[in-house]
């Protein structure tokens, strides 16, 4: 009974994190992702699962799980106990929910995505995003050399910064999958994240604006007002989880999973093409184009709710991996060198940034408001634009998030493969 009741845990608990979003506006505040990897993070250390044995972790050989007639054979042996064969069962579980989830979240996060619209409404958007992008592709690779003898795996890391910062959260679960990153180091990177994240957050709520006009000249909207509060209204709506099971939405749903894991599968059998080493990462950039390739697809595009489905997943994964993560593991220097390389990575690229826009005359508003999208998506758009007291760059926002959703796991994987060998 102990594996299908962690089983339903990790499926129907993020459901429960979103109604408590949906119903308290604290909680609502520090956000699903947040309150399902601090739940994970308990549930692996607080002692409910098996510890494991010295010789259980050193025949593991950095594997996640061991193949289950391996480890019963081991049993057999007396080489590992009872406790070691009900955690590896775990480990098992928890290893495939993470590998199966991403690769469906990434389709449904990209269909609903109209991306001819936001081309269309982008103007010096597309100056500023390539512009950030390059500030964080500068930042990330110097940060590398300074770190490189201190950090272990710095080359996944490296991948996963630029995800984190092309595209928040998801783009950095796709890229630890595509990158095969040791859940540890996956959830201090994630952690340091969220700290230095959070920083950058309430410094681009309060004082950038003013900061970033010392530099950079004020903004001039060209779009409509029209077109501002639809737009509004849009992002406003990502976060919004109701109505998914409504009898109008959940069986078109049901076609867009089906069309999803139709998309993992082709992924899948691509991935089985080339060398096991490079497997997810061919998955996950095949699952991603045919994404893209679906939400031209007006029957597809226009299916209501499958963004946040999509990010369903996403929960559910936070939630798994941050339960496989020993919090003892990261009280050591290696977390404090890699704390002070991603605050590099975050507040470097942000310096890099109001250079390049000095130098290009773009304003402080679409610096701050494309940096947002980024690193935290589009539905922070609207929140940092009300900090701003101007709605009218939610356009630009939300056309550098959906393009950072876009162009963030390939530039990531990249970059992963480069610098991690």
């Amino acid at each position: 009974m102990y594996i299908p009741l962690l089983v339903v845990f990790y499926l129907f608990f993020p459901a429960l994190i979103i109604y408590a979003t949906r119903k308290n506006s604290i909680v609502e505040k520090i956000g699903a992702v947040v309150i399902a990897y601090a739940v994970g993070l308990l549930l692996g250390n607080v002692g409910i699962f098996p510890q494991i044995s010295e010789a259980y972790h050193n025949l593991l050989q950095g594997r996640v799980a061991m193949p289950a007639d391996e480890a019963a054979r081991l049993l057999e042996q007396g080489k590992i106990t009872a406790g070691d064969l009900l955690r590896n069962r775990i480990a098992t579980v928890q290893d495939m929910i993470t590998t199966i989830t991403i690769p469906l979240a990434i389709p449904l996060l990209l269909f609903s995505l109209n991306i001819r619209k936001w081309f269309r409404l982008a103007g010096t958007t597309f100056l500023s995003l390539i512009l950030a992008l390059i500030s964080v592709v500068v930042v990330v690779f110097a940060g590398y050399y300074i770190f490189r003898d201190k950090i272990p795996e710095l080359g996944k890391i490296a991948g996963m910064l630029i995800g984190i910062y092309s595209g928040g959260t998801p783009n950095l679960a796709s890229i630890k999958e595509a990158l095969d990153v040791n859940p540890d180091i996956f959830i201090m990177t994630h952690t340091a994240d969220l700290v230095i994240g959070a920083i950058t957050l309430l410094f681009l709520m309060t004082v950038a604006q003013r900061f970033f006009l010392l530099f950079l000249p004020p903004f001039r909207n060209p779009h409509s007002a029209g077109e501002t509060e639809r737009l509004a209204r849009e992002a406003a709506e990502m976060d919004d989880f109701s109505g998914i099971f409504t009898k109008e939405n959940f069986f078109p749903l049901l076609k867009a999973i089906g069309l999803s894991v139709l998309i993992f599968a082709i992924g899948g059998a691509l991935g089985l093409l080339v060398p096991k080493k490079s497997m997810m990462a061919v998955v996950i950039l095949t699952i991603t184009t045919l994404g893209i390739l679906a939400s031209l697809l007006p029957a597809v595009n226009n299916i209501k709710k499958t963004y946040q489905t999509g990010m369903y997943f996403i929960v559910v994964f936070c939630l798994v991996v941050s339960s496989m993560a020993d919090l003892r593991g990261m009280i050591n220097v290696e977390y404090l060198d890699l704390l002070m390389y991603v605050a590099l990575v975050y507040f470097g690229s942000l310096f890099v940034h109001i250079l390049l826009s000095m130098i290009f005359r773009i304003d402080a508003d679409t610096v701050i408001i494309t940096s947002t999208a980024m690193i935290y998506s589009p539905p922070f758009v609207p929140v940092i634009a009300s900090a701003l007291k101007n709605r009218d760059v939610i356009i630009s926002g939300l056309t550098a998030g959906i393009v950072g959703y876009i162009i963030g796991n390939y530039l990531g994987i990249f970059t992963g493969f480069l610098l991690g060998g």
